[in-house]
């Protein structure tokens, strides 16, 4: 509790002491009504001096109809027409259900700190004599070399020149399995090292690593409402001075009309005053959607704002990248069919050393699958859509798809299955196939089988061969599939999709973040899939999955209806009571004491269930 809380509920306290005493008094004493107003006002000070202050500012600087002038009006008025306990009720009640709604959101926030508690206290830098001076994070240029020990933070982004370790990233990702590093590899901040020491030296500055990105994130996320916050913002600054009026119309017309009865009517008006005010949606709603973004990020999902809540929560259509978010992304050699008379070794070590000058993946995955090939490379071509050409121990190696083997004049035994397939020939004569394959993630297949239950559409576009993405696709049980697309064309396929969507539903477009920035920002809401540390990914995408399981997406989605399910129930619960007793007020059913549980009850039972925002699984 906040030392503001502790003080507000030491108020209570005192204020409740006080009106009991003060209670006992004039119940047992026959007080003159002055000296009885004297004392009253001495709890009703204590409890609610900053109400009244805040109204009196309200006024001031033009801002009059908030729930402060509302709770000083009804509660004055009511300490002048005599009602001494009930004005001093309803300032009580109103500052308990004020204190228990600040808790509530202050718990919130402390999820949300506790979760990014990856900002880094310093930095070890090291100098140019070998020795470590702690320094301010934001301090540190690029290309210096700092240490990290055991049990710190890493401070900024960076490549390991020495060491070895295991890196947490549970507070990024959501997920405690490590990630052990070796020097020559890549490490992002906010990451937490295990037992080894570890010298990197920094490739990024402080403002733009990403601990400082993500953090920036979640801290604007509240500035983007959904269109319900949006809503309750514009309903409140209309309907608080409607229901003034209305209340100023309930104390004087009906004495006009029927004569009399001005104290009756004047405090039926207060009556309705205390009910009327709009604390359950104005506070709840917000904390609704603030709750939902904070328990998302304690799973590894980073939302950019309530707006983004909303829409991925309307999802009719999702459409997925291939490569690095439904599978792997990551190639290995998966068979080898070699030609009658040749060796596999024989196969995979040629085709190996011709693809040994490649960048491709599918050269590193051949390069990983014969580690020790070994011979004389030189004159390699690379054939740019068909594969290489390389003269190999002094004779010439062909290694590539189909139509590198038909141009060459090559009689060639035609290979199918799920994948890359790189036909090698050596001197004319063909050598046999290797087939790499990208495995699908493990996850893949349940998240797509969960999306389908929920009346979701899924569709695959990707850049690789018609035939390998149909495998995975059918593999999966995906609805459509579109193979072969340039980055241009899966923007035309996008939007062929949204013009299609069924009404009310939005088109989810999930990729890795870095080739899909386009389609990532076309689509009602982006999602990048794997994205820790992808730069490109955190500012293209709405929604950021920080590890690259599929799965979170059925999660983000499950948060989202979520918060849009609790966000409309504490709209129409709040409407339905106030109506109900707004109606009761004005018929002098309802006294101060029933308006009590329609503002501060209504209030605490919306922020009580806002607050169920806070305990999301996965």
């Amino acid at each position: 509790m906040t030392k503001k809380q502790k003080k507000t509920l030491r108020r209570i306290l005192l204020a409740v002491v006080l009106s009991l005493c003060v209670f006992l008094a004039a119940t047992f004493l026959e007080l003159p009504w002055f000296l009885q107003l004297a004392l009253w006002l001495v709890p009703y000070l204590v409890i609610g001096h900053d109400v009244l202050k805040k109204a009196v500012l309200g006024i001031k600087n033009g801002e009059v109809f908030d729930e402060n002038f509302l709770m000083a009006i009804a509660t004055v008025g009511a300490m002048a027409c005599g009602e001494y306990g009930e004005g001093v009720a309803v300032m009580l009640f109103y500052q308990v259900g004020e204190l228990f709604q600040s808790y509530a959101v202050g718990k919130s926030r402390r999820s949300i700190a506790a979760l990014m508690d990856i900002r880094p206290d310093s930095a070890n830098l090291e100098n140019s004599d070998g020795n470590l001076s702690a320094v301010d994070p934001e301090e540190v240029a690029v290309g210096s070399v700092i240490v990290v020990r055991p049990g710190e933070k890493v401070p900024i982004d960076g490549r390991v020149l020495s060491g070895e370790s295991s890196l947490n990233t549970a507070a990024l990702t959501g997920e405690s399995r490590p990630r052990t590093v070796r020097p020559g590899e890549e490490v992002i901040s906010g990451c937490v090292n295990g037992d080894g020491l570890l010298r990197i030296e920094t490739t990024k500055p402080y403002g733009e690593s990403t601990v400082a990105k993500i953090l920036e994130l979640v801290e604007n996320s509240s500035l983007k409402k959904a269109k319900v916050e949006n809503f309750i913002t514009k309903f409140a600054r209309y309907y608080t001075p409607a229901v003034c009026f209305a209340a100023l119309a309930l104390a004087v017309l009906p004495p006009l009309v029927l004569g009399g009865g001005w104290v009756t009517w004047l405090l039926r008006a207060l009556t309705f005053l205390v009910i009327s005010c709009p604390c359950a949606v104005v506070i709840a709603i917000p904390l609704t959607f603030f709750g939902g973004i904070g328990g998302a990020s304690r799973c590894g999902i980073l939302v950019k704002g309530g707006n983004y809540l909303e829409a991925l929560a309307h999802t009719g259509v999702a459409v997925f990248d291939k490569t690095g978010t439904l599978t792997k992304g990551v190639f290995a050699v998966t068979r080898l069919s070699p030609a009658p008379g040749v060796s596999e070794d024989d196969l995979l070590h040629t085709a190996a050393l011709a693809e040994s000058y490649s960048s491709h993946p599918i050269s590193k995955s051949l390069r990983e699958a014969a580690p020790d090939a070994s011979g004389e490379v030189c004159d390699v071509q690379e054939i740019a859509g068909h594969g290489v050409k390389a003269l190999v121990n002094g004779r010439t190696v062909l290694a590539g798809n189909a139509k590198l083997m038909e141009q060459s004049g090559v009689e060639f035994t035609p290979e199918e299955g799920a994948g890359t397939v790189v036909y090698v020939a050596r001197d004319g004569e063909f050598l046999g196939a290797v087939l790499i394959s990208d495995e699908e993630k493990p996850t893949a297949r349940k998240a797509i089988a969960a999306l389908k239950a929920q009346g979701v559409r899924t569709v695959m576009l990707t850049g690789d061969a018609p035939a390998v993405a149909e495998k995975v696709a059918e593999g999966l049980g995906l609805d459509e599939v579109h193979a072969g697309l340039l980055p241009a064309d899966k923007v035309q396929w996008v939007e062929t999709l949204l013009n299609s969507k069924p009404a009310g539903k939005n088109l989810t477009f999930v990729g890795d973040g870095i080739n899909d920035a386009p389609v990532l920002m076309r689509a009602d809401v982006g999602i990048a899939m794997g994205a820790l540390g992808s730069d490109a990914a955190i500012e293209a995408a709405d929604v950021v999955l920080m590890d690259d399981d599929p799965a979170k997406l059925v999660t983000a989605m499950g948060i989202a209806r979520k918060c849009m399910a609790i966000a409309y129930e504490n709209i129409v619960f709040a409407l339905v009571v106030k109506a109900l007793f707004l109606l009761l007020g004005a018929l002098g059913i309802a006294n101060m004491w029933w308006a009590v549980f329609a503002d501060v009850g209504v209030m605490v039972l919306a922020v009580l269930n806002a607050t169920r925002m806070l305990q999301v699984k996965e």
